[in-house]
């Protein structure tokens, strides 16, 4: 057996997974952790917040202000 990873749109996934379910000799095997591309995500907001942040158009507090919060 072979497999095969696909990256597919969040507007065309439904539309895909619909199709390939009436193919029998495929079998699919449900997303087992979204952690990855969350935390991927994370981190490119992250440093679009670090450039706005470089950029003066964000503000920030200081790590001694936020650890006072805490």
């Amino acid at each position: 057996m072979k497999k095969i990873i696909l990256n597919i749109s969040e507007m065309k996934y439904h539309f895909f997974m619909e199709l390939i379910k009436n193919f029998d000799f495929i079998h699919v095997e449900e997303e087992k952790s979204n952690s990855n591309s969350a935390t991927a995500s994370n981190i490119k907001q992250g440093f679009k917040e670090l450039e706005l942040y470089k950029k003066g158009k964000l503000k920030t507090t200081s790590a001694k202000d936020f650890l006072n919060e805490l």
